[in-house]
């Protein structure tokens, strides 16, 4: 079986091209090698076995090359994080997903199965019940109530704050941000577009996935490496709110299996699934981990002033797995373990920089990020 996997060189691409030579498939990769995520080129884990393509899935060239010869896809190239370019996410997202579809009509590649990324970001903010209402899907909290620095979600009858829920695939899409949107388009068009074509297709919407090989240069993607770049740089890493905001922090390892799994049963076809471990986590428990790890205890402590936060920021974002756990698949690597590799890797990667305190003033001026009175 010959696999094309786009973003092949990131952190959850390249994970998933070693798994896939462990299971005796042939791979091609086709990445574009971001300066950003990778100003130093190639990076040295992209093995020599596999056919490497540097292109981009905005060009048609690129796709015809990359798709010639290859059985299924994993398609996991995106342009993510937290930035103002509003249409680079439309562009290399949506617009690429778009691309890779019409190239295989056109050109009448006999593509087998497509498994894509898609993202938790579509649901927009998570879901609550409200012991007045019961299960609400509010829309993101005003920019009156951030500045008021009133972080939880509020009951539209009572006013006061609901209690979050895990959040399941029936949830309505409601992802406001361009990356919500061109993530929501990616799995769209990959599902309806498969199913017209006659290629079974499933979209995987990822919890925040951390591990090594996660970018220690791109300051605007990747909250653990953000954050350890900080402590190992003797800066104390900002924390956006009270520090109490949840996510589901899934280690890449999880992810790739989920990947594999879905793409070997055919019970995950033409559908999409949370993939993440459900475990609701405080970003200051993420961040006192690795302060803990990292060996600096005592000597820094994060910056949780209750005063910085970032509109359209989802409170608490805690998909659940259900649906993926009850075909077979499960997240193996807790919390715990998972820093601790990712830790272990970071140490190899000597003299660590820290690019994300000027990326922030950057963001601070275009209102990415804001600072209440």
């Amino acid at each position: 079986m010959h696999a094309l996997v786009t973003g092949g060189a990131g952190l959850i691409g390249s994970h998933l091209v070693d798994a896939l030579l462990d299971r005796g498939y042939n791979i091609t990769v086709l990445d574009n090698l971001d300066p950003q995520t990778h100003p130093n080129g190639k990076p040295a884990w992209i093995p020599s076995k596999v056919r490497f393509i540097e292109g981009d899935t905005r060009d048609a060239d690129a796709w015809r090359q990359a798709l010639d010869g290859v059985d299924v896809i994993f398609h996991q190239a995106a342009f993510g994080g937290f930035t103002p370019d509003i249409s680079h996410y439309l562009s290399a997202n949506a617009t690429g997903t778009a691309l890779m579809l019409e190239v295989i009509a056109q050109h009448n590649f006999p593509i087998q199965k497509i498994v894509a990324a898609s993202s938790q970001a579509i649901y927009g903010e998570g879901t609550y019940n409200s012991n007045a209402l019961g299960v609400q899907y509010p829309q993101p909290r005003p920019i009156a109530q951030l500045e008021a620095g009133e972080w939880e979600l509020k009951c539209p009858a009572t006013g006061d704050a609901m209690e979050p829920q895990r959040i399941s695939e029936d949830k309505p899409y409601d992802g406001k941000t361009p990356y919500a949107i061109s993530k929501f388009a990616t799995e769209r068009l990959v599902l309806n577009s498969g199913q017209q074509m006659g290629i079974p297709s499933v979209a995987l919407r990822y919890s925040v996935t951390y591990g090594p090989r996660q970018s220690i240069f791109n300051p605007y993607t990747g909250v653990v490496s953000i954050f350890s770049t900080q402590i190992l740089n003797d800066r104390a890493p900002v924390i956006y709110e009270d520090g109490l905001q949840t996510r589901d922090f899934t280690y890449v390892g999880d992810i790739v299996s989920g990947n594999i799994f879905c793409m070997e049963n055919d019970s995950a076809n033409w559908q999409p699934f949370n993939v993440g471990r459900g475990e609701r986590v405080t970003v200051e428990r993420l961040v006192t981990s690795l302060i803990k790890l990292l060996g600096k205890e005592g000597e820094i402590a994060p910056v949780m002033d209750g005063k910085a936060y970032r509109p359209g920021d989802a409170r608490h974002m805690v998909p659940t797995p259900e649906k993926l756990e009850s075909l077979g698949w499960k997240a193996e690597t807790t919390l715990e373990e998972g820093l601790q590799h990712y830790i272990e890797w970071i140490a190899t990667q000597g003299d660590v920089k820290e690019y994300f305190s000027q990326a922030q003033e950057r963001l601070k001026k275009l209102k990415v990020v804001r600072t209440r009175n």
